[in-house]
């Protein structure tokens, strides 16, 4: 245990204490002692405001209360504010972390961060006061002018809102010279968390539902006839007379159904008495209520398959449903769900994207009604909050919807969790830590509740199907199509012989896409578009000196983005305008090289200028709302032609597309990792399983440099198990996973001959414990970001290993390496089963 403090003091012996989790990435919990008024109260899960170094006051989670005193000699500081009546973890959550800090070898403060909402973790911000006595004895420099100047006529103002109006990048420096020279001080104010939602209701007042008084009142309103109106209007809709019908009314719901305009007339008659105004917490969830549909009955094969899922789960924990595309996996899905949640229990339906969580959720509204949760980052912080409530406080069977963090929601029981498109690597986390995926975290989070754990894709990953295949997991197949619809014709292009002859010269699309778009068009069918680049261009070069701009920040060149005018680093964020000419050689002849989702959006715009086009990207779709709308105007046909990057292979289920064109395949193939051909593979058979569902043949023409690579010859055969019986004979001899665990220790620093050396010496110390399972450090593709430059080393561990014992010893290499100077100057973590 960690403890902290100041001056050296007796401790009182009988007095409690609580080990408290920070939400900062500290190795564990820090001692605090309990108020003695609150010692019947801190029970561990419930969340106290804590004192933390200097100023600082944060939101700590209380693991452990007990009574044994700390034995570090120094102050224990008290425990500042309890903030909950209950607990606002419970018990397994506590587990599951400490279980995701330990194998994912994290701190547990760094899980306490990522699980927990925002609104839940208050903590103190701090706030710099302008000295209006001050007078300055010698010049300001020009930083702590710039800070002067931002006061303005406020004396006070926060970091970040000094950040925003000065710009500058280290605000701190200047506020602490200023501090130096008696200009400002500064103090800590505990900012708000979760703030509920309150909304004003009308209600009779008291005395008036006495029906003779309420009928002196309608006298008295003769001469008002609007007012009259009002009243009787409220009093029909309310039922305010009638106690077993009444019902609130809400302010705006008065108004809006009562005309629209009788805002100051409601005034009125709130000034004399007759109705009161009050405020009450209203919740931010917007339950849609409907008539619910019943469960859409199975086909011959679903229903096979559903049952050969409930013998799998009669002995094992998880199972793996290998299911084609558009085969009516989500049917099949629905029945268990429904099954569990009559068994009281609690359903987490994962997805890898949150654009697949929109058209989804109508589907699900309309068969579980308002036991459907929905969970993501795109929600608003206070929503987040009300759904982690009713989790906690509510005991209604749940269905959750939600990608990767909803598995730390409050869940109570659950009985399933369904991971669909198993094989996506956004299940898991890469920036910042904990560094989990989501899918094997699903795993372990089933078993803690004694629940089961589905697995689902068309597609699986190896590591899955291998798990499947050797008995860890259960297996089901479902091979038929949905309605026995056929599976898409793909249509390798060589686009090299293309160009070759010129065919090709100026445009991104060969003549056979071109076409197929064309006769779509005129049969009323859409199309769907699919480059895993946005932006328009991903680099520019000068054609006189190949000059290519580059991010100050990362060692990558920047990507033109035509729609804002302006280069972007992906890694960073950093931006810049499009020079005029090139600032080496002042040469005006500056040519782009490659293409993303806006230069096919001007290209497609141009070759079908009839259509209607909608792109579906990380820069069109920022929003909850904007990846709604785009997804239903394609659904309900407003749409003729989505372009899209990895975001329309996943699971996305639309009825008119005719006709998928993937317009760079080598791309996808053409990538230093060992997993490459697997995601290609995938890829392609995810993307072309957008065409031709329901019951007509879609066509997907494969645009190619390489028509005759295994992959793609795979891929149109749909040849799962051979593509994954070559990559298993490959990785099997390289020690890859299924076979091999993988850990990647990541090394940074601004310094890099001190990350050269220190990196080295890493690498040597470990190799000295496991020997040749250790690999470099090398250098990554991209060897700087965001200024840090990156060393990388790799551990390959046996897959039948025991994880603990080799944690102990990157443990104890990491201490020990501590005990180096220069090793202090690095940011050192590690990523385990990274993807």
């Amino acid at each position: 245990m960690d403890y902290f403090g100041g001056d050296s003091v007796l401790t009182v012996p009988d007095m409690k204490y609580a080990d408290v989790i920070l939400p900062l990435p500290l190795e564990n919990s820090y001692t605090y002692s309990i108020p003695s008024d609150l010692e019947k109260a801190i029970v561990p899960g419930c969340r106290v405001l804590v004192h933390f170094g200097k100023r600082k006051y944060y939101t700590g989670i209380v693991m452990l209360v007990h009574e044994r005193s700390p034995d570090s000699g120094f102050e224990i500081k008290e425990i500042y504010a309890l903030l909950d009546a209950t607990p606002a973890l419970r018990r397994p959550q506590l587990r599951f972390w400490q279980w995701i800090a330990s194998y994912y070898l994290c701190k547990l403060g760094d899980v306490y961060k990522a699980a927990v909402p925002s609104g839940l973790k208050l903590e103190s911000e701090t706030v710099v006061c302008w000295n209006e006595l001050f007078e300055a004895d010698a010049p300001l420099r020009r930083n702590e002018q710039s800070v002067a100047d931002a006061f303005g006529a406020k004396n006070q103002l926060t970091i970040s809102e000094l950040e925003k109006k000065t710009g500058l990048r280290n605000v701190v420096a200047a506020i602490t010279s200023l501090m130096d020279r008696g200009a400002v001080k500064i103090n800590e104010e505990v900012k708000r968390g979760f703030t509920p939602k309150m909304q004003t209701f009308i209600r009779l007042a008291a005395r008036y539902h006495d029906e003779s008084k309420l009928q002196d009142v309608f006298s008295a309103l003769k001469r008002a006839p609007k007012q009259e109106a009002l009243l009787l209007y409220y009093l029909n809709i309310s039922h305010a007379l009638n106690p077993i019908l009444a019902q609130e009314l809400s302010k705006k719901e008065l108004i809006s159904k009562s005309g629209g305009s009788n805002a100051s007339i409601l005034d009125v008659l709130i000034k004399r008495g007759i109705l009161e105004s009050y405020e009450k917490e209203v919740g931010r969830l917007q339950v849609s209520v409907c008539r619910l549909q019943a469960l859409t009955p199975l086909t011959a094969s679903q229903k096979k398959a559903y049952h050969e899922i409930h013998d799998a789960f009669k002995t094992r924990d998880v199972c793996l449903l290998h299911g084609v595309t558009s085969s009516g996996k989500t049917e099949i899905y629905t029945w268990l769900i429904d099954e569990v949640l009559k068994q009281g229990r609690q359903v987490l339906y994962l997805l890898p994207e949150i654009a697949i969580t929109t058209q989804i959720t109508e589907r699900l509204a309309g068969l579980f009604g308002d036991k459907l949760l929905v969970y993501h980052s795109k929600f608003s912080d206070n929503e987040r909050v009300e759904i982690w409530n009713k989790l906690l406080y509510e005991c209604t069977p749940r269905l959750i919807l939600g990608v990767r963090s909803s598995l730390f929601l409050p869940f109570k029981d659950l009985g399933l969790i369904i991971v669909d498109e198993e094989h996506e690597n956004t299940y898991k986390q890469q920036e910042p830590a904990p560094r989990y995926h989501a899918r094997n975290a699903a795993i372990m989070l089933a078993s803690m509740h004694g629940g089961k754990t589905l697995l689902a894709s068309a597609t699986p990953s190896i590591d899955s199907y291998y798990n499947a295949t050797t008995g860890k997991y259960g297996l089901v197949e479902l091979t038929a199509r949905f309605g026995e619809s056929p599976a898409p014709e793909i249509i390798p292009v060589d686009i090299k012989e293309l160009k070759r002859k010129k065919i090709m010269k100026d445009t991104l699309f060969s003549p056979l896409l071109t076409k197929q778009i064309h006769a779509a068009l005129e049969k009323g069918e859409q199309s769907i578009l699919f480059q895993n680049r946005r932006g328009f261009a991903p680099v520019i070069e000068c054609r006189e000196c190949g000059w290519t701009p580059h991010c100050v920040n990362c060692d990558v060149s920047l990507t033109y983005h035509k729609y804002h005018n302006r280069l972007e680093c992906h890694y960073c964020g950093y931006r810049e305008s499009l020079p005029g000419q090139c600032p080496q050689c002042q040469s005006t002849e500056l040519k782009m090289i490659g293409f993303g989702t806006e230069k096919i959006e001007e290209e497609v715009a141009s070759l079908f200028p009839s259509a209607r086009v909608e792109r579906l990207d990380f820069d069109s779709a920022k929003t909850r709302n904007a990846y709604e709308r785009i997804i239903s105007d394609f659904e309900k046909g407003k749409t003729n032609i989505l372009i899209g990057t990895q975001m329309l292979s996943k699971g996305l289920d639309f009825a008119n597309v005719g006709v998928v064109g993937i317009l760079n395949a080598d791309s996808l193939m053409n990538y230093p990792d060992f997993r490459a051909h697997e995601r290609a593979f995938q890829l392609i058979i995810q993307v072309s399983g957008r065409a031709g569902r329901r019951d007509r043949r879609g066509v997907v023409v494969l645009q190619t440099s390489q028509p005759e690579h295994p992959i793609i010859r795979m891929a149109q055969q749909f040849a799962y198990k051979e593509m994954v019986n070559l990559q298993l004979s490959e990785r099997s001899m390289f020690h890859y996973p299924p076979y091999y665990r993988l850990i990647v220790v990541a090394l940074r620093s601004r310094n890099e001959s001190v990350l050269e050396e220190m990196s080295a010496l890493h690498a040597n110390t470990l190799r000295a414990r496991f020997g040749e399972r250790v690999l470099g450090p090398v250098i990554p593709p991209v060897t700087r970001v965001q200024t840090l430059h990156v060393r990388k080393i790799l551990l390959k561990i046996e897959a039948t290993a025991a994880i603990a014992p080799v944690r102990e010893i990157i443990e104890s290499v990491h201490t020990q390496m501590q005990g180096y100077l220069p090793f202090k100057q690095l940011l050192v973590y590690y990523d385990v089963d990274p993807v």
